[in-house]
């Protein structure tokens, strides 16, 4: 195989690239941090899948296929894929308005809809659509993200309290309906939900390294089937079959698409946004490997395109997962696959066991990982630095409580949208001075001491510039012009912030060349970029504004006026 060929398949099929240089110290470690994962995963995909609407087991049929898959062509080497409870919450929410939570129709269309899922995220890698990421601001996924988290824990009050609950995907309807059967508390599920969220989290406090989720569930487990409590209401997982299903390919018939298909664009983006944000961070720890937000996207998107085939749910990165995956020094995604076959294992040995499950201990997992999604940290921040986007995030926040899951990120991706519109709309356009005995030029705002020369203006424009920001510019100029209270001979227009113009802004510029030297004032450019000066050349523009008028820098610009000055003076 040539040189070539070999960074085409490393490109496309990650896992190519690492094995060649796999060694049996990497195993062991693979192998530690693979069984470790896999022994959290087990009763989180459990919990997962309930949040999600579907029966239990079908949290583990989904930690094992997409696992694999994303193993083979996945970028991230300590990502740990699999149920996640933001996307278990957008499931119940946005299948659960066309079927009833656990029933055959919407365990079909939750199937349906990971692989319509998956299609989206595929096409989004195959067309290099990645970028479109960044359009999702940290304060809007903050803000999303600390309402989920609350959604998702008052989601779990009727597990918790052995209450028969209305699903909802904003908060306000669920507490209504506690408080109206608050008398109808079942005494023996709550001492077991509230003990086992006790148990978490002291054992997460004192005994970090041991699989508290586990011990809980086996605890349970445990208790229940001893004392029978299921006879006395505690309502339990109930018979499983050992074994896997019989598999099947997602049926679209009856499958309501455009109704679903906003649902299903907005657990892509989420699933995708969660994974790639997570993979950045574990590769600043790992710098020994790259993420392609192409070829996660691509990864992510095949994995929810299998999954329901194997009766899989959408899946996404894991922030306790791949935490707990880094600190056991995974050194590749073969751990995923360990973990996989650990959660395989599972279903075919110990599926009969789960028969006395509780439900109020999947809710106890489910509430204990609450606190880390609310970012309380984050909001203090940004109050102390940035309060517009405090505000941004308090708004995606109450939207998404007041709206639901899907509205609320939508709001704040619109808002986000807006946000860039504006600022590109209204960039900063700045007069500068000279600062004295130096050649820096700086914004006079800043630096009212900076000097500045007699019928001279200097301005700075830090932004491309296009139709929507053309108006702005002309008005600041003359603002700038009325300011400075000079009778101009010159306007120094420093374009080292001017990235790219567009046909718009060319004809723009041109008119106010001309404007000025309707008024015999000369305009002078420095630091225009190369890609932009060849657009003027391309455009005429430099023969209107003259090639002897552009200069590298302010400097040299200045230094020219000031010896033209000089040369006048002489010749009076």
């Amino acid at each position: 195989m040539n040189n070539s060929n070999k960074t085409l398949l490393d490109r496309y099929i990650p896992i190519a690239d690492w094995l060649r240089d796999y060694s049996s110290d990497f195993f062991k470690k693979d192998l530690r941090a693979g069984l470790t994962v896999g022994v959290l995963l087990i009763p989180q995909s459990m919990a997962y899948a309930l949040l999600a609407g579907m029966p239990p087991v079908y949290g583990l049929y989904t930690a094992i296929v997409p696992l694999v898959i994303y193993a083979i062509f996945g970028t991230s080497r300590q990502l740990a894929v699999g149920p996640v409870a933001k996307i278990s919450i957008l499931i119940i929410t946005g299948v659960g308005a066309f079927a009833t939570p656990g029933s055959e129709r919407f365990v079909q269309l939750v199937l349906s809809t990971c692989f319509l899922v998956g299609v989206i995220q595929f096409l989004m890698g195959a067309f290099q659509l990645g970028f479109l990421m960044n359009f999702v601001s940290k304060p809007v996924f903050s803000g999303f993200t600390s309402a989920a988290a609350l959604i998702i824990g008052f989601s779990q009050l009727g597990n918790l309290f052995g209450l028969d609950l209305a699903h909802s995907n904003t908060v306000y309807p669920v507490l209504k309906d506690f408080i109206s059967q608050f008398s109808n508390i079942n005494l023996a599920t709550l001492i077991i939900g509230v003990s086992g969220i006790l148990l978490l989290v002291m054992l997460k406090k004192w005994k970090s390294h041991w699989p508290a989720e586990l011990i809980a569930v086996v605890l349970a487990i445990f208790i229940v089937w001893y004392f029978q409590l299921n006879q006395m209401g505690v309502q339990i997982v109930g018979s499983v079959k050992s074994g896997y299903p019989e598999l099947a390919l997602p049926t679209f018939q009856g499958f309501p698409f455009w109704e679903m298909l906003p649902v299903a664009l907005a657990i892509a983006l989420l699933s995708f946004t969660q994974s790639i944000a997570l993979a950045r961070s574990l590769v600043r720890r790992n710098p020994n490997y790259k993420v392609d937000t192409n070829q996660e996207l691509f990864s992510i998107g095949l994995a929810n395109i299998i999954g329901p085939i194997f009766l899989a749910y959408p899946v996404a990165g894991s922030f306790s997962r791949s935490a707990v995956n880094a600190e056991n020094r995974a050194q590749t995604s073969l751990s995923q696959v360990i973990s996989a076959i650990l959660v395989l294992l599972a279903v075919f040995f110990i599926t009969p066991l789960i028969h006395y499950l509780p439900l109020s201990i999947l809710a106890a997992i489910i509430i204990t990982a609450i606190p880390r999604f609310i970012e309380i940290g984050e909001a203090k921040f940004l109050w102390k630095v940035r309060k517009r986007e405090f505000a941004l995030m308090i708004t995606t926040f109450v939207a998404t409580l007041t709206f639901g899951i899907l509205e609320g990120i939508g709001i704040g991706v619109l808002i986000s949208l807006g946000i860039v519109i504006h600022r590109s709309s209204y960039p900063n356009i700045v007069m500068l001075g000279r600062l004295p005995n130096t050649d820096h030029y700086r914004d006079l705002e800043r630096h009212p001491e900076g000097l500045t020369q007699t019928n001279t203006i200097i301005v700075r424009i830090d932004a491309s510039l296009y139709f929507a920001n053309i108006p702005y510019m002309k008005e600041k100029l003359e603002e700038l012009e009325a300011e400075s209270g000079k009778t101009l001979d010159q306007v120094i227009i420093d374009a080292i912030g001017i990235n790219e113009v567009d046909a718009s802004a060319l004809h723009a510029l041109k008119e106010l060349v001309d404007e000025y030297k309707e008024r015999d004032i000369d305009v002078l450019f420095t630091g225009v970029k190369g890609p932009v000066r060849d657009m003027f050349k391309r455009s005429g523009l430099d023969d209107v504004i003259g090639s002897e008028q552009f200069y590298l820098d302010i400097s040299n610009a200045v230094e020219s006026l000031e010896a033209e000055k000089e040369e006048e003076s002489h010749l009076v």
